[in-house]
């Protein structure tokens, strides 16, 4: 089976989330036979092609050998419909997030909104990353629930060998890592940190991240009177996320809407225990996490620090957490993304006889 995917970024060159996904589907996809042509606005060259062929936007012609067209996100679904035009074939959209996540009911008449709703109008299958994105594309933006289908993210697994650190830092560490914007909820993680350390002066905070709550933050850090146990480190990818996990005792994702999530899945498979909010995609097949309401900063500074002072706990959820990520494998995902294209293949077969 052939497929022409359209994504906005691919390793190395990563800005969040999706072009982490997007290169674990397409290695899942390899293992079941699915050749891939991978459209970003940029390639770089140095991109791993291994499980596909990476191409500039400005390069590509549409293959009449495609079976299928599959769109990742908003940024690229007007290149999938435009595709699927020319070319006839099936359109598959990703949706990995919406605009409604990121602004809620006063953005839900934007532009990118609207991208969003006719993207996913005019494909023949769309793909949430979560039943909780499956009932937001249901109920606001008006998609018939008969062509939605949820499949979850993975994990790419790694080598445990290369997961020790020598740490220089005597306290107990906490992380927060993702965007800072009202919507992976970095506030409620800052109320936390000052009620453990009403508790527990032995514990550092990191929060690492850029985003448009960057100095506010800083100004509540300073105001609480916890700078000197806060650290903000900027954004962090690739070897430095990996350094960062080998340095955390408990990390943190107290997300007010996430679609998914893979953040906490890449802490597990480093052996760290986490915290995640009720209202994360990600809690949907995660049973090794402690979840708590975003709202509820009581109920996460008690999950914090019961994890950083009950050894038993800790140890439990490390090791049956690590045994959970080891399982939720992108070839796993993969064969669902496989099957939900052989659906629409043949349903195309069917209308047209």
């Amino acid at each position: 089976m052939k497929v022409l995917m359209f994504g906005w970024e691919f390793p190395p060159h990563i800005t969040g989330g999706l072009g982490t996904a997007s290169y674990g589907l397409t290695k899942g996809l390899l293992k079941h036979d699915v050749e891939m042509i991978f459209v970003v606005p940029k390639a770089f060259g140095d991109e791993d092609q291994r499980a596909a062929r990476i191409v500039n936007a400005s390069d590509i012609l549409v293959n009449y050998k495609q079976k299928h067209i599959h769109a990742h996100d908003w940024l690229t679904y007007m290149a999938g419909i435009a595709a699927k035009e020319v070319s006839g074939k099936p359109l598959v959209v990703h949706m990995h997030a919406t605009e409604y996540d990121r602004a809620g009911e006063d953005r839900i008449n934007t532009e990118v909104f609207g991208i969003e709703q006719k993207g996913m109008k005019e494909a023949d299958r769309v793909i949430t990353v979560s039943n909780l994105t499956r009932d937001i594309v249901i109920k606001h933006y008006g998609i018939d629930p008969a062509k939605i289908q949820t499949i979850h993210n993975a994990i790419e697994p790694v080598d445990k060998d290369n997961l020790q650190l020598n740490r220089s830092v005597k306290e107990k560490v906490v992380t927060f890592l993702g965007r800072l914007t009202f919507q992976k909820g970095p506030e409620y993680f800052v109320e936390a940190a000052k009620l453990i350390l009403e508790r527990d002066d032995n514990v550092r905070f990191v929060m690492a991240g850029n985003g448009d709550m960057f100095e506010e933050l800083i100004k509540r850090v300073a105001k609480l009177r916890i700078a000197t146990k806060f650290h903000f480190t900027g954004f962090l990818k690739g070897a430095e996320v990996d350094k960062m996990f080998q340095l955390s005792d408990v990390f943190v994702m107290p997300s007010v809407s996430e679609p998914f999530g893979l953040v906490p899945l890449e802490a597990m498979r480093s052996n760290v225990p986490v915290v995640i909010s009720k209202q994360s995609g990600v809690a949907e097949v995660l049973t090794n996490a402690l979840k708590v309401d975003f709202w509820d900063v009581e109920g996460i500074a008690d999950a914090i620090y019961g994890l950083l002072h009950y050894n038993s706990l800790s140890e439990m959820f490390i090791k049956n957490g690590v045994e959970e990520v080891d399982n939720l494998k992108w070839e796993h995902a993969a064969k669902q993304v496989k099957a939900a294209y052989e659906s629409v293949l043949l349903n195309n077969i069917e209308l047209d006889k």
